[in-house]
């Protein structure tokens, strides 16, 4: 074989490495790809997976907010828990919005900046907590629409008390058979934003998630009476045995 011929050989041999590692390396690339698309599709549907169900589960639900009958309330104490609910269990603001991220619900703008606020606190100690859930009119306002500072009052007047903070976000995340198109006002102390804005939380289902928003928590702030809060009981309201069915905590 001549110098030339060699040469020949030399270069298809270098041609057949180059061709190989060409391939091989576009099988490690797309093999990688591969990987990593599976690895985010996986993330994505845990982050989607308890929507969609909840989703798919609500949109056989109907809002009870316009078919509920409307009673006029005389006293809190004749009223039914509506539901009752565990605070304490979060050491902080990041582990609360870090496990409402992992089921993914929603915290609307106004809602995450009061949630971050150093006047946002959350309990040290767990915590039964039975919850109300009425409308204005329910409370007797006869008006398209009220005051929050006088249906506070009224409320009030009935028993009832405001929730903690807290009780917003732990609604959020023990509440997933909400119905589509309900929107619970949290009737709560206002927390001011940065722009001394003062906000309450709204725990809403509008259908496109479940999520977590907030509102114009002024005084003045008109209010339709249909709108639906969610309160406390007063102790001297409430009677003896749930007193008793509220002190036991499960661990």
């Amino acid at each position: 074989m001549d110098r030339t011929a060699g040469e020949e050989v030399s270069c298809h041999a270098i041609q057949r490495h180059s061709a190989g590692w060409r391939q091989a390396g576009a099988l490690i690339v797309a093999t990688l790809c591969t990987a990593c698309t599976l690895l985010f599709a996986s993330e994505a549907t845990a982050q989607c997976t308890v929507r969609d169900v909840l989703q798919n589960h609500l949109r056989l639900k109907k809002a009870l907010s316009a078919d509920r009958p409307q009673l006029l309330i005389k006293s809190a104490a004749d009223v039914p828990v509506w539901k009752t609910i565990k605070i304490g269990t979060f050491a902080n603001f990041f582990a609360l919005s870090n496990a409402m991220d992992r089921v993914g619900c929603g915290i609307g703008n106004s809602a995450g900046e009061i949630l971050a606020r150093p006047t946002f606190t959350l309990s040290a100690t767990k915590a039964n907590v039975a919850l109300f859930a009425v409308s204005a009119s329910e409370l007797g306002f006869q008006t398209d629409t009220a005051a929050l500072a006088d249906i506070y009052a009224r409320a009030k007047q009935l028993g009832f008390g405001l929730a903690a903070a807290e009780v917003g976000p732990q609604l959020r995340l023990q509440y997933f058979d909400q119905p589509i198109g309900e929107f619970l006002i949290i009737g709560m102390e206002p927390i001011k934003t940065w722009k001394d804005a003062p906000v309450i939380l709204n725990v809403a289902n509008g259908g496109a998630g479940l999520i977590l928003i907030g509102q114009d928590g002024s005084a003045d702030a008109q209010i339709s009476v249909a709108s639906r809060f969610v309160f406390v009981r007063t102790i001297e309201a409430a009677p003896a045995e749930e007193q008793e069915a509220l002190a036991r905590v499960d661990p």
